[in-house]
This record gives structure tokens, C-alpha cells and sequence, in this order.
């Protein structure tokens, strides 16, 4: 099972989206957990997940998590999600892209 992080300023827009992927992921047969949290929150769970996605607004703070995850010895990918993707709560492409991004 995958582990997918989804975080934005307050954990609200990234939960539709959550949805979404738990439904394409489910339509894949594809085993997977997936939160949305708040920035705030993401740093302390960084460990648990096999990818971290932030909000397209939240890009500012790509450099505050993978500098955090550096310090803790996370090993951990980081991206922005896909601003289209994002834009059309496209749960099937940010699910690939997490998986891609895992290396799945």
C-alpha cells in the first residue's frame, strides 16, 4: 500500500481532490492511502507517507519541506501539484502523478 500526503494552507481544497483520488485509485484496483492536511500539519507526518503533494498555492513552502525532510533524514519526494490537474480536481491525474512520483 502507498502512502500519498496531499497538504495546502488549511487541508480544505486538497480534501476534494482526496476524494476523488480514493475513487480513481479504487476503479484501479491500486491499494492506497491518501490524507489531506493543512501545511501546518504536513511536516510531523512527513515520515508516514511515501510522497508529499502540495496545493499550486502553497509552492512557496516546497523549500521549507524538503529542507525539514533533509534535516530529519526523510527521504520523501516533494512536488507541487499539477496546476490543471489541481484546477479540475482531476483525482485521476494527481494520482498518477503521486505514483510516478513514488515510483510506482
Amino acid at each position: 500500500m502507498k502512502n500519498i500526503l496531499l497538504s495546502c494552507s488549511a487541508g480544505m481544497s486538497t480534501s476534494l481532490l482526496v476524494t476523488k483520488m480514493k475513487e480513481a485509485a479504487e476503479s484501479a484496483d491500486i491499494e492506497v492511502n491518501i490524507e489531506a492536511v493543512s501545511s501546518d500539519n504536513a511536516f510531523s507526518k512527513l515520515d508516514n507517507y511515501d510522497v508529499l503533494l502540495i496545493g499550486p498555492q502553497m509552492r512557496f513552502m516546497k523549500r521549507k519541506f524538503e529542507k525539514y525532510a533533509e534535516e530529519n533524514n526523510i527521504e520523501i519526494p516533494i512536488d507541487i501539484i499539477d496546476t490543471v490537474a489541481y484546477g479540475r480536481i482531476d483525482g485521476d491525474g494527481v494520482l498518477k502523478q503521486s505514483l510516478n512520483l513514488i515510483g510506482k
